[in-house]
């Protein structure tokens, strides 16, 4: 994260280029250099330093590129932006630096479940947007820097409108992205390094454990709600928790393999659309997702 700044210098410094460009144009062009000097002052007055935002600020970067940030355009949500804070927290690893890799690593796994405490259905996302962070770096740090803050941000283009879902949902809706999310998040924080079942059956074991887990609480929950579609979903969720513990329990890998595949093919996003529409959420399916299952 940046290293604080004068707020006020950065603001006096645009406001000089301004002044400058103002006076080495000609008359016909004044207008034009006024407009330009006026996006250039607003845009400097909105100016925040990356270690003090807060949840809910859209923003637009002031530099494309991945690496050290120092600040970031605050913007109103109903304007065209790069970005949304959706969710932030501290890092609690003691006075030493844990390292640049270790800070990611706790970012990779705090991030999305911060995320979706304000933006439960990913679904529902606009196009192209992923989930980003900026995490304090080893000078930071030294200043009492702990802050991470997660963030939505569309890599090409903008968007409009805050992503802020979580207060508009209703109970239903709630209750199954809640469960949803839990089945995915444990699929993938347990993914084994290892490529391959034989490397590592226990890793892949406890994986299948950990989705199997969550699938039995996801289908308790969705007994509370009412729907058809929502009623065969849990249906065909029962059967693969039902499949995921049997790869959880297989004796070997290629006991593994018979149980995973219909497994795996059981939570297959695809098969909760109707679900999801009975239900008033959205229906398309995430490209990366829809890739996954689709290979």
């Amino acid at each position: 994260m940046a290293i604080r700044a004068p707020y006020r210098s950065l603001r006096g410094i645009s406001a000089v280029v301004a002044l400058l460009a103002i006076g080495a144009v000609g008359c016909s062009d004044v207008s034009d250099a006024v407009d330009s000097a006026k996006d250039g002052a607003k845009s400097a007055a909105r100016q925040r330093s990356v270690s003090s935002l807060d949840i809910g600020e859209c923003y637009n970067p002031n530099s494309k590129a991945e690496g050290t940030v120092y600040f970031v355009e605050i913007v109103p949500c109903d304007e065209a932006h790069e970005g949304q804070v959706v969710g932030e927290f501290a890092i609690d690893e003691g006075k030493v630096y844990p390292g640049d890799d270790e800070v990611s690593a706790i970012a990779d796994g705090r991030c999305p479940v911060e995320a979706q405490k304000y933006a439960p259905d990913t679904w529902a996302l606009p196009k192209g947007v992923a989930l980003f962070y900026y995490t304090p770096t080893k000078e930071s740090w030294a200043t009492g820097d702990r802050a991470v803050s997660c963030t939505y941000t569309v890599e090409k283009g903008t968007f409009t409108g805050s992503l802020d879902t979580a207060k508009s949902l209703k109970p239903e809706q709630t209750t199954y992205l809640k469960g949803s999310n839990a089945v995915y998040d444990a699929l993938w924080a347990h993914q084994p390094e290892k490529d391959t079942v034989e490397d590592d059956l226990a890793g892949y074991k406890a994986q299948a454990k950990a989705v199997a887990a969550a699938l039995d609480a996801h289908v308790k929950g969705l007994d509370g709600v009412k729907g058809t579609e929502v009623g065969k979903l849990r249906a065909t969720l029962t059967k693969a928790a039902g499949n995921w513990k049997k790869a959880a329990n297989a004796a070997d890998a290629d006991a593994f393999y018979i149980a995973y595949d219909p497994a795996f093919t059981g939570i297959d996003p695809s098969k909760s659309v109707a679900a999801r529409k009975e239900l008033g959420l959205a229906t398309t399916v995430p490209a990366d997702e829809a890739e996954v299952w689709a290979s």
